[in-house]
């Protein structure tokens, strides 16, 4: 694709912190903070794709939810087509979450069980109040449906009596109701059976066509971000160690926990797959309740030097929009992965 010279997104040190009780305080109540979103910068532009990925816990879908604002940020910015929705008013922020949607994770909790799935796509019309009259929203509910494959005339059933992507279809239909320019994608398809995964990315990338919709596409599926994103984001807990584009990023990683990750990806042919060295990381993400010093990553790092503990790496471009937060890469670090 070609990428716009102005982002419809620029996300500036955005910062999510949560204060959670202290459970081993006995006698004096104590909190403790939750580091779930430190300090991410990154740009998203109309019509692309930008793939969010990382291991369970490092901060995807708090990053999600705090750009719509569904979460206030604790600091930074979130900059919509040249407006810091950060700091609007509620009764303005009301106007761009129209243009901002989510697909949330679970079909199966996203979705109210008491209402009928013509109810649940229509609601945001009536909210809005985009459709005037019944036969206007029957109408657009219907063709809604009709977009993401699904019968219009299961408009008056309710969500228990569909399967999950047929659950995950009627999200998406909500989804697209106010016709949004960006959604966040939050893990759509990991709560799926994999026969059917595949059906709902494919949908995406029709749609994104033929609307021009941008996606943030949050999810810790490698092999389907490869298949959907033009970009990708690698977090590791609370911060972004790496982007760059699909092909520099699965053929050059730079960053030493990328290149852990996929690593881990199967690959289909055995003969390749045999010969792969893989790197395997020792011990356990630490907690974001008390992060490392320095480096986030150095304590799994098999390459960490000293200097990793004095300071945390900002991202740095070492190859045309490549970005990497590691003091030890370069441009010729680079290993092909497949």
């Amino acid at each position: 694709m070609t990428i716009p010279a102005k982002p419809l997104l620029q996300v500036e040190n955005l910062v999510k912190h949560f204060r959670v009780a202290d459970t081993g305080a006995f006698f004096r109540r104590k909190t403790n903070v939750v580091h779930a979103v430190d300090g991410i910068s990154f740009n998203l532009y109309k019509g692309e794709t930008l793939g969010l990925v990382g291991e369970s816990g490092c901060g995807k879908s708090t990053a999600g939810r705090t750009i719509l604002q569904l979460y206030r940020p604790t600091a930074g910015s979130v900059i919509f087509d040249g407006i810091d929705v950060v700091h609007l008013a509620p009764a303005e922020l009301r106007k761009f979450r129209r243009r901002m949607q989510i697909i949330f994770q679970d079909p199966y909790a996203s979705l109210n069980p008491r209402m009928t799935v013509g109810e649940i796509v229509s609601d945001p019309l009536l909210v809005y109040k985009d459709a005037k009259t019944r036969e206007a929203i029957k109408e657009r509910v219907a063709t809604l449906l009709g977009l993401v494959k699904l019968n219009p005339a299961f408009i008056n059933r309710y969500p228990h009596e569909f399967s999950g992507g047929q659950r995950q279809r009627i999200g998406i239909a909500r989804a697209l109701a106010l016709q949004p320019e960006l959604i966040v994608c939050d893990e759509p398809i990991s709560a799926l059976d994999v026969s059917i995964q595949a059906q709902i990315v494919n949908l995406l990338v029709e749609l994104q066509k033929q609307f021009n919709l941008t996606y943030l596409f949050i999810s810790h599926d490698l092999s389907m971000v490869r298949h959907i994103c033009d970009r990708v984001a690698v977090m590791y807990l609370g911060v972004i160690v790496e982007i760059a584009n699909k092909n520099d990023f699965y053929h050059h990683p730079l960053h030493p926990y990328t290149r852990a990750l996929l690593s881990a990806v199967t690959i289909a042919d055995p003969f390749v797959e045999e010969q792969r060295k893989r790197t395997i990381l020792k011990g356990e993400i630490p907690s974001p309740i008390n992060p490392p010093s320095g480096c986030r990553f150095r304590t799994r790092c098999p390459i960490a030097q000293p200097q990793c503990a004095e300071s945390q790496p900002e991202l740095r471009e070492l190859r045309p929009d490549h970005f990497v937060a590691c003091f030890l890469a370069t441009a010729e670090d680079a290993s092909a992965q497949v």
